[in-house]
């Protein structure tokens, strides 16, 4: 490292202490994403922006993900464009206080957090939402909306806020917009086996699944072993062997750091990354309406920032895990139809899942119809 960058960093890194160590986190790390942490009166004139939009707000809203704010980079979760979107649509009667990287939890204690009204708002996967509407893991079976595009048709459809949201408004949540990161993809670790283009490439591979029932039987489908294994335990697990391969999106990938243990990544297109922003309802109706009014508009823009940052975020993942030496492969239109052919939702073996998740085949054709209507929001597909 040359001495003018050492020198670049020390300074960004004492600025953000010293806003962290009086009280302005949020202050520093909006500072630290525009990029103004190496210059003492750039991040002091942050701060003070900060600390006067949260004396001049009438309300506070704590808003907490799993990710640093630097993420929505390759992997696009719009923190930071949420928070200025909610202070301005507000009219800055909002200040929305950021809790990025964990700190406050992750997934299930986020989602405990909000609907108990610890915090107002918070990042987790749309999954954490079945247990108060089972029908939402149907969101994990093959090819039902595994493309951005039927993902994206589905969670914004009249038969999604009808069937679905009311459900999850009773157990006490308001869900202001779903997050499209990208599909899952096929990703195999350097020494495991060549690419992965049709089911039989997976025979014999120990593919690492989440605790899900429905993913553990599409993989065992397609013909890989399913390998059971905790999140937090998954790189060292790839380094050791101990499985051979993963699914998350090709932005997740590089956030957690694969790069340099993956050789090969396909993208089959089987299951959505699928991630929400809720909201305490009794908060959000403790609101006047023009401000709940705002914060549905700033998180309806942020929604159309989050589709078209979606193929910028994927390029810039990609290019840096190709410099790792990592391998992308598309799949053709006959290769697809394997993979669906193998363990798509048409088959029998899901039937159980269907009457079991939506209720009836019947509500299971009304939500596969949704998935495959063209609404009024567009997004890339990989």
């Amino acid at each position: 490292m040359d001495i003018e960058k050492k020198e670049i960093i020390d300074a960004e890194r004492r600025n953000f202490l010293k806003l962290s160590a009086s009280g302005a986190f949020t202050a520093a790390v909006v500072a630290g994403v525009a990029g103004t942490l190496a210059s003492p009166e750039a991040a002091a004139q942050t701060a003070k922006e900060e600390r006067q939009r949260e004396k001049e707000a009438d309300h506070k809203m704590i808003l907490a993900t799993a990710y640093v704010l630097g993420a929505s980079r390759s992997y696009p979760i719009m923190q930071l464009d949420l928070k200025e979107n909610i202070q301005n649509a507000t009219n800055g009667k909002i200040y929305v206080k950021l809790a990025p990287g964990g700190q406050l939890g992750a997934g299930g204690a986020l989602v405990q957090a909000v609907q108990g009204g610890t915090i107002q708002v918070a990042q987790h996967s749309l999954s954490n939402f079945a247990p108060f509407a089972s029908i939402v893991d149907l969101i994990n079976m093959p090819y039902l909306c595994g493309s951005n595009q039927r993902f994206t048709n589905l969670v914004n459809s009249k038969f999604w806020k009808s069937a679905v949201e009311p459900k999850v408004e009773e157990n006490g949540f308001k869900p202001l917009f779903y997050i499209n990161i990208d599909p899952r993809v096929v990703a195999v670790r350097k020494g495991a086996a060549g690419a992965v283009l049709t089911p039989s490439d997976l025979k014999g591979l120990k593919f690492r699944v989440p605790g899900s029932k429905m993913l553990q039987q599409y993989y065992r489908m397609v013909g890989a072993n399913p390998t059971p294994v905790a999140w937090g335990e998954t790189p060292s697990a790839i380094k050791q062997g101990v499985a051979d391969a993963l699914d998350p999106s090709v932005g997740a990938l590089y956030v957690f750091g694969f790069k340099d243990i993956l050789s090969h990544v396909t993208f089959t297109q089987a299951v959505p990354d699928s991630q929400v922003y809720s909201c305490n309802l009794e908060w959000f109706k403790s609101m006047p309406s023009a401000v709940q009014d705002g914060i549905l508009w700033g998180s309806e823009m942020t929604a159309h920032q989050n589709l078209s940052k979606v193929p910028s975020a994927r390029a810039y993942a990609m290019a840096e895990l190709s410099k790792a030496g990592v391998q992308f492969h598309s799949l053709s239109d006959s290769q697809l139809a394997e993979w669906k052919a193998a363990g798509g939702y048409q088959r029998s073996e899901w039937d159980e899942f269907k009457v079991e998740l939506a209720g009836s085949m019947d509500n299971f054709a009304k939500m596969e119809e949704a998935a495959g209507t063209q609404g009024k929001y567009y997004v890339h597909d990989a």
